[in-house]
């Protein structure tokens, strides 16, 4: 599989640009008309550039307004079509995009323009060149790629081929089986990218929203498993126009997209095992059975004070590391959660510590096989992470993740890691905290596809649809991450407002990071009163909440009083009942939440966000004033 990337996916000039695509692993490049205006040098001297970064360059675009024009514009249209073949030629390219006609000019009929494209063909050979014809969604006479195909086949000339689009395709929602029947010998390149479900004008739609493969709602699978049924076998290039992108890191984005061609490929010849698909050979996505650990990075006085929290939480000092300053609260012996608590004074936990003040930086996902989880992410661009180990330490596989943490992962060959390095502290008791439910990491806005590639390219994972959670101060967009079985729930918080709360945690901690833990009670109400024995003070919510909650939802006789009592919020979908409460803020807008699943309740108790949000906002101290 040669993989490719038009410049205007990145952010940058020409040079950044290139530099950052052969960086994250691609083969070739799309040259964009206006990146090379906008560049100080020579077509020959962007050759060289690109054939010095080990590039080629895949094709040249795009070509306006050619087919179907009245003279005297068709014979301009040819005058163009020369010089940029002179071009063409200087930058080392073979293959330019013609996109179909939008002029108002434009005249119809499919043998009009297959004539127009057979002579541009002719012109081609002269050149050494090749023509791709590409049907825009919005096209004047021509927005389908079986029209298109069919005005390539009249041409009926070898240096005339089509140009398959996922996006002009599936944004019209044309089935995509239908490019089954075209040889894929005359499929010169296809270009692919993704994009949200949104009912809005197309061309808008495609020049600010697109995204790369897996960020967005569009079936690129099945369209891809369409172009490989054709025999298709040549370059796969992204072509993203998205606002976000363009002020973005040009070597994060060129990362992302590598990667959602690979993991595209992948699923793809996983589906289709008789086909050959050229993909860098890996393990399937990988199943997670559970979270493993959390770990915080903290001094010694500040790590006190979370286990102060943590101890009104029913968490005991259970283990000690043997070589390390590292500690684990865990509940009683028929709770999974493990919360270890590191002090060194070097290494990841201390670097990190330096940097965010204390924080959650790094977690453990219990997976099926640890080794086949990293080749994956290795394969797939993800950064590696090792810390040197003392003697009778395990190595634990590792990737860096969100906000520089990183994620560890363990086996049943590594489930033994408590027993090998730690050493029993004391007995746990607990308050009825089985497992964690749901782990919500906070980042930019621009991360957050990202992240969500991430985890479901890696991992057997899904994604929800994107909603906005209403903070007093702005809107924080959330989108959800989990795999089938429930045993790992991500919530990916994106912020753009320093003032909501989430971006208040951005700004303060200086970064992305896990800004609150939600713990699986089996019994909310007895756990609550269990907290409030230990010491416990949860996030107070307003009466006016639980007095409107009553006529909400129609609650049993005397619900409404004791969620109240304990400051448990409530929701309720058709599946089953969402019980939740929340701790107060630590630090710069870090909290726990407890909570409770009855029935099949899949959600995030969403609309209680705003109280939640209005709560933790009332309980924080005044600007400048100490936090506790």
């Amino acid at each position: 599989m040669k993989t490719s990337i038009a410049t205007v996916s990145i952010s940058g000039g020409l040079r950044e640009k290139l530099a950052a695509i052969a960086a994250a692993g691609f083969d070739g490049v799309e040259i964009f008309e206006t990146d090379f205006l906008a560049f100080d040098g020579s077509p020959a001297e962007v050759g060289r550039m690109v054939r010095d970064h080990g590039l080629e360059i895949t094709l040249f675009q795009p070509f306006r307004d050619f087919e179907g024009m009245p003279e005297p514009q068709r014979s301009r249209a040819f005058d163009r079509a020369r010089r940029k073949f002179d071009l063409m030629k200087e930058l080392g390219t073979d293959l330019i995009l013609v996109c179909s006609n939008v002029s108002p000019a434009a005249l119809g009929g499919i043998d009009r323009a297959a004539a127009d494209l057979r002579e541009l063909g002719d012109l081609a050979a002269d050149w050494g060149v090749r023509v791709g014809y590409e049907a825009l969604a919005w096209g004047r006479h021509i927005r389908d790629h079986r029209d298109a195909w069919e005005i390539v086949r009249r041409a009926d000339h070898a240096n005339v081929g089509l140009i398959l689009d996922s996006f002009h395709t599936l944004a019209r929602r044309i089935d995509v089986d239908t490019i089954r029947a075209i040889p894929g010998d005359r499929i010169f390149i296809v270009q692919l990218a993704d994009a949200p479900l949104i009912e809005m004008d197309l061309l808008h739609w495609s020049r600010h929203l697109r995204n790369m493969p897996g960020q967005g709602d569009l079936p690129l699978v099945a369209f891809m498993r369409a172009v490989a049924a054709t025999g298709y076998d040549g370059p796969l290039s992204l072509e993203i126009f998205n606002d976000q992108f363009r002020g973005g890191s040009p070597k994060s984005i060129a990362v992302d997209g590598r990667r959602s061609l690979v993991n595209l490929m992948d699923r793809v010849r996983r589906l289709e095992p008789g086909l050959a698909i050229a993909v860098p050979d890996m393990p399937d996505r990988i199943e997670v059975r559970g979270v493993e650990f959390i770990e915080f990075a903290a001094e010694a006085r500040e790590a006190g004070q979370l286990g102060t929290v943590l101890a009104t939480m029913g968490f005991s000092l259970a283990a000690r590391h043997r070589n390390r300053d590292v500690v684990v609260w865990r509940q009683g012996p028929a709770s999974g959660i493990n919360i270890v608590v590191n002090t060194s004074r070097r290494g990841l936990a201390h670097s990190s510590y330096v940097v965010h003040g204390t924080n959650a930086c790094a977690i453990g996902l219990r997976v099926a096989d640890a080794g086949a989880t990293i080749a994956r992410a290795r394969a797939l661009g993800a950064e590696p992470f090792a810390e040197q180990r003392l003697a009778g330490e395990l190595s634990i596989p590792a990737i860096r993740g969100v906000g520089g943490g990183v994620v560890y992962f363990i086996d049943d060959a590594l489930a033994n890691v408590w027993d090998v390095e730690f050493e029993p502290a004391g007995p746990a008791a607990g308050a009825g905290l089985a497992a964690v439910d749901h782990l919500a990491q906070t980042m930019n806005y621009a991360e957050m596809l990202t992240w969500l590639l991430f985890y479901t390219s890696i991992l057997r994972t899904s994604k929800s649809p994107m909603v906005d959670v209403v903070d007093p101060a702005g809107l924080v967009r959330s989108q959800v991450v989990e795999s089938d079985n429930g045993a790992l729930r991500l919530t990916l918080n994106g912020a753009e407002n320093r003032n909501t709360l989430a971006g208040h945690f951005i700004a303060e901690s200086f970064g992305s990071s896990v800004q609150h833990i939600a713990f699986a009670a089996t019994d909310i109400f007895a756990s609550a009163a269990r907290m409030d024995a230990l010491g416990f003070t949860p996030l107070e919510i307003s009466p006016n909440y639980f007095a409107d909650l009553d006529a909400r939802f129609d609650l049993e006789p005397g619900l409404a009083r004791r969620l109240q009592a304990a400051n448990i919020l409530y929701d309720r979908d058709q599946n089953g009942e969402f019980f939740h409460f929340y701790s107060r803020t630590l630090g710069e807008g870090f909290f726990f939440e407890i909570v409770e699943r009855r029935g099949g309740y899949a959600g995030y108790g969403g609309p209680n966000a705003p109280f939640r949000i209005a709560a933790q906002k009332r309980a924080m101290p005044p600007a400048g004033m100490p936090r506790a």
